[in-house]
C-alpha cells in the first residue's frame, strides 16, 4: 500500500493561517474533553451497570482500540480527499457517538455504551490524524514542536474542564455499599441503577450539539491550501517504519498513552481506596490534577525554546516514575497527592514524542502520523492489566503498570529519538530536536 509524498503548507494569507490554526486547535480541546470524561464514566458505569474493575476498564479499551483500527483509514482519507473532508468525517462520527448515549442509557446495555464510545473515538482518530501534522505544517519547521505544544495546551484545557463538569452533571455522589444494594427490593434497585444511567444523557446530547456547531464552522471556512512537495515520490507503512526514531516513537507513544490513561482512569477508585475520598470530591481532585496538566503544557512549550525536547521528555518521565513509586508505597492522603502531581509532568509527553517521531520524515510524514495515532492503542491494553491486578489485589498495587510504562518513555528521550545519520543525509525535513 503506497501513496504520494505528504504535504507542506503553501503560501496563504496570514489571516487564513491564523483562523485555520484556531479552528484546528479547537479540535484538540474537543477530543481531550470527551476522553477525560472517561475517568468519570468508569466509576459511574461501574455502578450503573454493576461491573468489575476489569469490565469497567473496557471503556478505555473500546476507545483506544478505535484509534488503532481507524488511524490508517483516516490517513488514507486525508490523502485522497484532503484534511478538511477528513476532519468533517471525524466530527460527524464524534457527534453520532455522543447521541448514541441516549439509547445506551435508556437500555442500560453496557455493550451499547462501549459501541458509542468506539464511534466517538473513531471520529477522534480522524481528527487527531489530521490535526497533529496539520499544525506542524502551519509555519516554520523549526518551530513545529513549539506550535504543536501550544495547540496541545488547549488539549490540556479540555482535560481540566471535563472532570469538573462530569463530576457535577454525571456523578450522583450516591455510593451504596454491596450490602445496601443487596438489601434493596428489585424495583428500588432498578430505579437506582436507571437514575444513575440516565444522568449521562443530557451531557452527551450537549456535546453532540457543540460538535455539530464546530462542524458547521469548518464547512463554511476556507482552510489554507496544501500541496505535494516532491512529486513522484511514494510512501508506505514499511518505508515509514524504517525510520528508527519513528518506530521508537510509536513504541514510546504506545506506553505513554497507556500510562496516561491508567493514571487518570482509576484515579477516583484510587482516591477512594487509599484515602476514602468520595467520588464527587475525587472528581474535583482529578480536575485540579488536570489543571496541572494544562499548566504543564504551557510550561513545557516555554521550556522547549531553551532545552532539547528529548531531554525534557526524559526528565519528566523520571519525575513520573518517582511520584508513582510514592503512590505505591504511601499509606495516607499523601499517596493521592503523588498521583495528583503526575499529570503535570505527563503534559509535554504526547506532543514531544509526536514531534520527535515525525522529525525529518519528509515524504513519510503522513504514514508516520498514522502510525503514531495508532500507537495510542496502549490506552486499550494497559488499563486491562490495571483492572486485572486491582480485582486480584487492590488498585494501589495496580499503579505499578504506569510506572513501568514511563520507563519506556524515558528510554525514548534518552536514546530512542536519535535520527540515524543516513536519514539526515537525505535532507528530508526539519532540523534535529536532539
Amino acid at each position: 500500500m503506497t501513496h504520494p509524498n505528504p504535504v507542506t503548507t503553501t503560501a496563504a494569507p496570514v489571516g487564513n493561517v491564523k483562523l485555520a490554526f484556531a479552528l484546528i486547535t479547537s479540535l484538540f480541546f474537543l477530543w481531550a474533553f470527551v476522553h477525560n470524561l472517561e475517568p468519570i464514566l468508569i466509576p459511574h458505569l461501574k455502578k450503573a451497570c454493576q461491573l468489575s474493575d476489569l469490565q469497567s476498564a473496557l471503556i478505555d479499551s473500546s476507545v483506544y482500540l478505535a484509534y488503532f483500527i481507524m488511524a490508517i483509514p483516516a490517513g488514507l482519507v486525508m490523502r485522497k480527499y484532503g484534511y478538511k473532508r477528513g476532519i468533517l468525517m471525524g466530527l460527524a462520527l464524534y457527534a453520532l457517538g455522543a447521541f448514541l448515549f441516549v439509547p445506551a442509557a435508556n437500555t442500560r446495555f453496557y455493550a451499547l455504551f462501549l459501541g458509542a464510545l468506539f464511534i466517538i473515538a473513531a471520529g477522534c482518530a480522524f481528527l487527531e490524524t489530521a490535526a497533529n501534522p496539520y499544525v506542524t505544517l502551519l509555519g516554520a519547521p523549526e518551530s513545529a514542536t513549539t506550535r504543536l505544544n501550544l495547540s496541545q495546551s488547549f488539549n490540556g484545557l479540555g482535560s481540566f474542564i471535563a472532570p469538573f463538569l462530569g463530576g457535577k452533571f454525571i456523578l450522583s455522589g450516591i455510593e451504596h455499599t454491596p450490602a445496601e444494594l443487596a438489601g434493596m427490593t428489585p424495583v428500588a434497585l432498578n430505579q437506582y441503577l436507571q437514575s444513575e444511567a440516565d444522568s449521562v444523557k443530557t451531557p452527551y446530547i450537549i456535546i453532540g450539539l457543540v460538535v455539530l456547531g464546530v462542524m458547521g464552522l469548518f464547512i463554511i471556512t476556507k482552510m489554507p491550501a496544501v500541496q505535494d512537495q516532491a512529486a513522484g515520490r511514494v510512501s508506505s507503512l514499511r518505508s515509514a517504519w524504517r525510520h528508527r526514531h519513528l518506530s521508537g516513537a510509536v513504541i514510546a507513544q504506545f506506553f505513554y498513552v497507556g500510562a496516561q490513561v491508567c493514571v487518570t482512569s482509576f484515579f477516583i477508585r484510587y482516591a477512594k481506596y487509599t484515602s476514602n475520598i468520595p467520588e464527587k470530591q475525587a472528581a474535583a481532585w482529578l480536575g485540579y490534577a488536570l489543571l496541572g496538566f494544562l499548566i504543564g503544557r504551557f510550561v513545557g512549550t516555554f521550556l522547549t525554546r531553551f532545552m532539547p525536547a528529548n531531554r525534557l521528555l526524559m526528565i519528566c518521565s523520571v519525575a513520573c516514575m518517582v511520584l508513582l513509586l510514592g503512590a505505591l508505597t504511601f499509606q495516607s492522603e499523601l499517596a493521592v497527592w503523588a498521583v495528583f502531581a503526575v499529570p503535570f509532568f505527563e503534559s509535554i509527553m504526547f506532543p514531544t514524542i509526536f514531534a520527535l517521531g515525525i522529525n525529518r520524515l519528509g515524504h513519510d510524514r503522513e504514514f508516520g502520523s498514522s502510525l503514531l495515532v495508532m500507537s495510542v492503542a496502549g490506552g486499550a491494553v494497559f488499563p486491562l492489566f490495571m483492572g486485572l491486578i486491582s480485582d486480584r489485589s487492590n488498585i494501589q498495587i495496580a499503579y505499578i503498570v504506569p510506572l513501568l510504562c514511563f520507563l519506556v518513555v524515558a528510554w525514548y528521550g534518552w536514546k530512542g529519538h536519535i535520527v540515524k545519520e543516513e536519514r539526515e543525509k537525505g535532507g528530508m525535513g526539519e532540523g534535529s530536536f536532539a
